[in-house]
């Protein structure tokens, strides 16, 4: 089965940046899509990025549009989740995810890593 590995959490003080990875550990022809969600104490997990390998195509929460990017490393089987101007607000627990379609619903993605957490402090 596909398993997905997130690294690269960890505490940044507020209007920092932080760099998220998901490694994949199967073909990406077995999936189409990639993305990132997230969840807060408290909050239901919301929908953050996701990414095509094919082409590359992204889309993004509103919440995160000019602050947020999400990339792919075909080779390395890795998608990226780069995090600029972060705000206390962006703190949760972030999940790659991995699905078929291009989609910012959370039961599009068939497969789920253990998440990697990202606390930003004021």
């Amino acid at each position: 089965q596909v398993q997905l590995v997130e690294s690269g959490g960890g505490l940044v003080q507020a209007g920092g940046s932080l760099t998220l990875s998901c490694v994949v550990s199967r073909s990406i022809f077995v999936i189409n899509a990639m993305g990132w969600f997230r969840q807060a104490p408290g909050k239901e997990r919301e929908f953050v990025s996701t990414i095509r390998w094919s082409d590359g195509s992204t889309f993004y929460a509103d919440s995160v549009k000019g602050r947020f990017t999400i990339s792919r490393d075909n080779a390395k089987n890795t998608v990226y989740l780069q995090m600029n101007s972060l705000k206390p607000g962006d703190t949760a627990n972030y999940y790659c995810a991995a699905g078929r379609v291009l989609s910012g619903r959370r039961d599009a993605y068939n497969y789920w890593g253990q998440g990697t957490q990202v606390t930003v402090s004021s």
